[in-house]
């Protein structure tokens, strides 16, 4: 079984809130729930999250999506690419939450416990 962790993070590139969702399942399955209640005036992720529903909230809620288009999109649309270039910092963190075996290999069973541990190294990275 594999876990997939997506994740929020502020400008800094500190964990804000995370969901971890079964390995099979496409990224934007659980970004809804996610970006529910949070307050952000920009979106930085990958081409996996370009959607349509999403493109609409994000806009709906007077937010920036710097989300790169498909290539299999008809109608490319423009997106800022030099704000893009810090999407680096969500990726830093995953490097730096899989610094710790236990996340890294997902060795807790539980879902719950996993997510405990995802909080305490989030705690500690960011006390470095």
């Amino acid at each position: 079984m594999t876990t997939k962790i997506l994740a929020l993070t502020d400008s800094f590139g500190n964990l804000v809130k995370f969901r971890l969702m079964p390995g099979q399942y496409h990224d934007l399955a659980e970004v809804k729930p996610l970006i529910e209640d949070m307050d952000f005036q920009t979106l930085l992720a990958d081409k996996a999250f370009d959607a349509d529903w999403l493109l609409k909230e994000l806009n709906d809620r007077g937010a920036k999506a710097v989300i790169p288009p498909k290539s299999n999109r008809k109608i490319q649309r423009i997106f800022d690419q030099c704000m893009y270039k810090w999407r680096h910092l969500i990726e830093n963190y995953f490097c730096k939450l899989k610094e710790f075996k236990r996340i890294a290999m997902r060795s807790d069973k539980t879902d719950s416990s996993f997510s405990a541990m995802i909080y305490l190294c989030a705690s500690v990275i960011n006390s470095r």
